[in-house]
């Protein structure tokens, strides 16, 4: 499948080229599952997470998805450095260097990092988003002797407390920028990002800069879910504006695969290759179509 857009300076462009399916969208399926799958639908990105690539074995995961002729776009997930016991800090560092070294086996060079949230009892935002930057500086080399880049994922601000307390893309580039850029970047993904009026600033601030590593899409559909975490829209459900998200990125210079990240059980309940279908039918829809 070819789709193919008028878009930036660079004139037509085959975007579904740029296509890559989050192994999360279709958590049902198996890493040769995902790996079968993505060939026949013509998908050639994907993006994969630690723990099943672990459960499968890394190198054994690298082999499957170079055989099936597909890229691994990101690894998700490093991260989670905000702690202020010493044990827990180190566990991390040591966690977050082991994931270079797997990002690295796959063949990636974009490791997806969510920052953490706040200790436990802790209220200090500042300190904690201080310690992000702290570990940034101790693992910044460390990933670019292994070719990696890292690349920081603001979240939503309901996640501030306990998960992310990089809430913004601001946030995020004030972080990446005490570092080369190609050292350290920034994920945009709609989904966290949808709400904020200066996003539009800071994607051409991002992209100016050459540091957009990644760009994901999901939208926001209302109301959530107990917990959260598990109400991603499929793309045209919710409120965000897909195409212009993509308008805004290729116009700041990036030209990187687009990336689909949907946590959504409505999803997972179907066969893998019928969702598949549905999320690049979807994404053809809301991201190509003129309005």
């Amino acid at each position: 499948m070819s789709v193919e857009f008028t878009g930036g300076a660079e004139g037509p462009v085959d975007l579904f080229a740029r296509f890559s399916l989050n192994q999360q969208t279709v958590k049902q399926w198996s890493l040769p599952e995902l790996a079968d799958g993505c060939a026949r639908a013509g998908v050639r990105g994907v993006g994969l997470w630690r723990a099943p690539v672990q459960e499968y074995g890394v190198a054994a995961a690298a082999r499957l998805v170079r055989d099936a002729g597909l890229a691994v776009t990101s690894l998700c997930r490093g991260g989670f450095f905000t702690a202020s016991d010493p044990k827990e800090r180190a566990d991390a560092l040591a966690d977050n260097r082991a994931a270079i070294e797997e990002a690295s086996a796959l063949g990636t060079d974009t490791l997806v990092l969510v920052s953490g949230g706040l200790p436990p009892g802790s209220r200090d935002l500042y300190g904690a988003r201080e310690r992000v930057a702290d570990a940034l500086e101790e693992l910044a080399p460390y990933a670019a002797e292994a070719g990696v880049r890292l690349a920081i994922e603001p979240l939503h601000p309901m996640y501030a407390a306990d998960r992310c307390v990089v809430s913004t893309l601001a946030q995020a580039l004030d972080l990446a920028e005490r570092f080369p850029a190609e050292r350290v970047g920034v994920v945009v993904d709609t989904y966290h990002l949808w709400w904020d009026d200066t996003i539009g600033s800071q994607i051409e601030r991002a992209g100016g800069a050459g540091r957009i590593a990644a760009f994901q899409l999901a939208d926001w559909v209302t109301p959530l879910p107990a917990g959260v975490l598990l109400g991603r829209g499929q793309l045209g459900d919710g409120a965000v504006d897909l195409r212009w998200f993509r308008e805004q990125v290729d116009a700041a210079g990036y030209r990187g695969s687009i990336e689909v990240e949907i946590f959504n059980p409505s999803l997972w309940e179907r066969p893998g290759a019928e969702a598949l279908a549905e999320v690049v039918e979807r994404f053809t829809t809301h991201l190509v179509h003129t309005r």
